[in-house]
């Protein structure tokens, strides 16, 4: 599953390509996991404007751009760009996006396409448990259901230690399953989560309330990191992630503990375990990472 180095890599990719693009048609394949809430016609015409990340879910505001249909009187204040809410995006399981010349007959698993005057961007979605929503702004409609329960952004100055320390003691769960959540802080994925913690030097089996001030400080700066260097490394390719031009993501090359059961650890030789955690594979050094 795409997690959030993925999902900015990925926003990154279409940014530049979509700012101020116009939208000239809006094609829908079979359902996803939620309905586009509005017709896709009614969004030609559109203006994009700068898309932006919020945890895995990346938003597209549009604007209705200067009324061009009528002349422009002298002396009088041209038509200003309307807002026309924007679409919110997810990547489900399986998703990606592309950016570009795409081609001219639709792939078997395409089920989005944004036609634009710089280029059309479009959804791979094997699954089908990715979306593509329309919303009449990111903190209305159902773009504030889908977002209101999400935690801090790790890079956000309000996340720290003590932040960190707060919220883990409300939680009577392993440390990892409670990161997991994505309600304290969104972006801690399963592979994430696990080179963090190893960071950090905590077991994932530690109990959340158990996390002393010092260690919540150590594991608020291990996120930042982890997730800073999955970024510039574009993200991690497990399966099939590629970026909106293609392009493989390198940070499974150099994950500490992540995928390397029984294989010596990089710190100390130890080989590395692998337990399963609410569903998940967790994988951590038994010496170097204590309860």
């Amino acid at each position: 599953m795409p997690e959030l180095p993925e999902v900015e890599v990925t926003r990154r990719s279409v940014a530049g390509g979509l700012l101020d693009a116009r939208v000239l048609e809006v094609r829908m394949g079979l359902p996803l996991r939620w309905p586009l809430g509005r017709e896709p016609h009614t969004l030609a015409g559109c203006v994009c404007g700068d898309i932006a990340r919020r945890g895995k879910y990346l938003w597209l505001p549009l604007s209705r751009g200067v009324d061009e249909s009528t002349e422009h009187l002298p002396g009088l204040p041209a038509k200003a760009s309307t807002a026309a809410g924007g679409l919110l995006i997810h990547l489900g399981m399986s998703g990606a996006l592309s950016f570009g010349q795409a081609p001219l007959q639709r792939a078997p698993h395409e089920h989005f396409r944004l036609v634009t005057d710089r280029g059309d961007l479009w959804l791979i979605d094997p699954r089908r448990f990715g979306a593509v929503v329309w919303s009449t702004a990111v903190d209305a409609g159902p773009a504030a259901r889908l977002l209101g329960g999400l935690g801090l952004e790790p890079f956000d100055a309000a996340f720290t230690g003590a932040h960190l320390h707060a919220a883990l003691q409300r939680r009577r769960v392993a440390v990892k399953t409670a990161l997991l959540a994505g309600d304290i802080v969104v972006g801690a994925g399963n592979i994430y989560a696990c080179e963090a913690l190893f960071a950090a030097g905590i077991d994932p089996r530690t109990r959340s309330d158990a996390i002393g001030r010092l260690r919540a400080e150590r594991l608020a700066t291990a996120i930042r990191a982890t997730l800073s260097k999955a970024v510039a490394l574009g993200g991690s390719t497990l399966r099939d992630f590629r970026d909106a031009h293609g392009l493989a993501g390198a940070f499974q090359a150099e994950a500490a503990v992540y995928g390397r059961a029984g294989l010596p650890c990089l710190a100390c030789a130890t080989p590395i375990r692998r337990i399963v955690q609410a569903q998940r594979s967790t994988f951590f050094c038994p010496r170097c990472q204590r309860r």
